[in-house]
């Protein structure tokens, strides 16, 4: 049996008008997820706030995430990665408008 085989960068679409979220793989304890980002932040005003560690690596892109507590504002390129411990409240500031974010999120649940 020939296992599946994808590419993290295919089918991405030309047209982006929300931020895109695809399930990759889900397990019990581990939901792991491609985000891809093309000029999207989070709504005006609004904080995540998960019950979950999930750790984050921009994988192509420009993006900046914001922490409530500090407003502390770290910018990524290519190839950076981030733990967001639980109840930590962020946000994602800023994507590269011209170019497609592509993100692999780890949730560990």
């Amino acid at each position: 049996m020939k296992p599946d085989c994808s590419n993290i960068f295919s089918n991405i679409p030309s047209q982006l008008p929300e931020e895109l979220f695809e399930c990759l793989l889900e397990r019990d304890n581990v939901h792991i997820e491609r985000i891809v980002s093309r000029g999207h932040v989070t709504p005006e005003g609004y904080w995540y706030d998960q019950a979950f560690d999930e750790w984050v690596m921009l994988l192509q892109g420009q993006a900046v995430i914001c922490y409530e507590r500090d407003q502390a504002r770290i910018a990524l390129k290519a190839g950076d990665y981030l733990l967001i411990p639980a109840h930590t409240r962020h946000r994602v500031e800023w994507t590269a408008p011209d170019t497609d974010c592509v993100w692999l999120a780890i949730h560990l649940l």
